[in-house]
């Protein structure tokens, strides 16, 4: 009797795409009693918080193949393999090639001690994944269309985990959005590293706001769209258009913004400026009046004063976010910033906390300002449901999952909103 594989996924929503895609790829390969950590290497404290759970696992599962891959293990393989805990680190672009889980279901006798480690250098590769799957998740479909990320940021270790920006064709994804509408799909995400450089690498350098103007016009029984989170300063023209005229695409944008101080910012090697960021919301919700943001936001990075800090805090409002990622920030060994003067622990706390309360208080604000309206929810389980916006909403009756009713907003919580269905069918 087999086993089939067990995967535990850190980190962010790329993670749990290529999670997905290697479950598949275990399978059919035939893997059996395995344990598979995908891990996330965006702080030291993500990497601190990998080692914790492979050791727990590790308990939880003594005679399973352990085996450690994601960003983690791409940067920083011998930390990995040091551990008596694991029994192979598989690279970025090794664990989505079916080939690897082909060798891993042979065996240890057939991977044999000298293969423990298998990381390429991700630097070199110069395609996606070939492996796509038709989206996971019973209600919204994610579809990865970009990996990897030229860009240099002081902070971040990431392109060193996932290798130089490379695009998905626009045909492929197309052909793929294609699938998971007929299989049901209502929503789907467009995924991606840094996906505002979508389309760089291809001939004749089209835009992200080129691919969803094309995969709108070319699916057009495709309900949802949405987008994951974007670097705001790469913005194209025809990604404004689609804001301003494409009811698909859902009212809901992650910004990459990271701190609201410009002395930080050029610090951080961010490419925008606050008066960019502000612009850009200001437009944004001119363009679609009912666009939400939701923000990245490092709370106490090297040299950040309590004025800096106060331009960061006050960007909350300057640019009207509502759903916000806040870091306290960490050192990331590797990086430039963590050579930079560091800011004081306690401070660095209470900044985050002071971030997250603003942060509160603007989700009061939003929820507030939905009370009796009408809204399209997508069901994601019989009771629970997300507006457009992404907003969170309970009922009292079972609903059909994955289908978009219309409700009214009856009420609210401290976090999420009471809808009543009108119409169903």
């Amino acid at each position: 009797m087999t086993t089939p594989p067990k995967f535990t996924t850190l980190g962010c929503r790329l993670n749990a795409y290529e999670t997905a895609a290697m479950q598949e790829l275990s399978e059919q390969a035939g893997v059996d009693n395995a344990v598979i950590v995908n891990t996330c290497a965006v702080t030291a404290e993500a990497v601190r918080k990998a080692r914790q759970e492979i050791r727990k696992l590790r308990r939880e599962n003594p005679d399973a193949t352990l085996i450690v891959t994601g960003c983690a293990a791409q940067t920083e393989p011998e930390t990995f393999a040091a551990m008596d805990e694991v029994d192979q680190v598989i690279g970025n672009t090794e664990k989505m090639q079916a080939e690897t889980w082909q060798s891993i279901a042979k065996g240890p006798d057939f991977i044999g001690e000298t293969e423990k480690v298998r990381v390429d250098d991700i630097m070199s590769v110069t395609e996606t994944a070939g492996h796509l799957i038709d989206g996971f998740g019973r209600h919204r479909a994610y579809v990865q269309v970009q990996n990897g990320c030229d860009h240099r940021c002081t902070f971040c270790i990431i392109p060193f985990g996932r290798g130089n920006s490379r695009s998905v064709p626009a045909g492929v994804v197309v052909e793929q959005i294609k699938r998971l509408v007929g299989r049901g799909f209502n929503e789907v995400v467009l995924t991606g590293v840094d996906l505002t450089s979508w389309g760089a690498d291809l001939p004749g350098e089209p835009r992200l706001g080129d691919l969803v103007m094309r995969i709108l016009k070319l699916i057009p029984d495709l309900p949802r769209l949405r987008i994951s989170s974007i670097d705001s300063i790469e913005a194209d023209e025809n990604l404004m258009a689609a804001i301003a005229t494409e009811s698909r695409l859902m009212p809901h944008l992650h910004l990459s913004l990271q701190a609201g101080d410009n002395m930080i910012l050029k610090r951080m090697k961010r490419r925008h400026t606050r008066e960019d960021a502000i612009a850009f919301c200001q437009e944004a919700r001119k363009l679609r009046p009912d666009m939400t943001f939701g923000a990245d936001i490092i709370a106490g990075f090297p040299t950040e004063t309590e004025e800096m800090f106060e331009n960061s805090l006050r960007m909350v409002t300057d640019c009207d976010l509502t759903w916000l990622h806040v870091f306290p920030y960490s050192p990331r060994p590797g990086t430039p910033a963590a050579r930079m003067p560091q800011v004081n622990g306690k401070a660095i706390k209470s900044r985050a906390a002071r971030l997250r309360a603003a942060g509160e208080t603007q989700v009061q604000t939003h929820l507030a300002a939905q009370i009796g309206r009408t809204c399209e929810i997508l069901i994601e389980t019989p009771r629970l449901g997300r507006t457009e916006q992404f907003t969170e909403v309970h009922f009292d009756t079972d609903l059909p999952e994955g289908q978009i009713i219309r409700a009214e907003i009856t009420g609210r919580t401290d976090s999420h909103l009471l809808g009543l269905p009108l119409h169903l069918g």
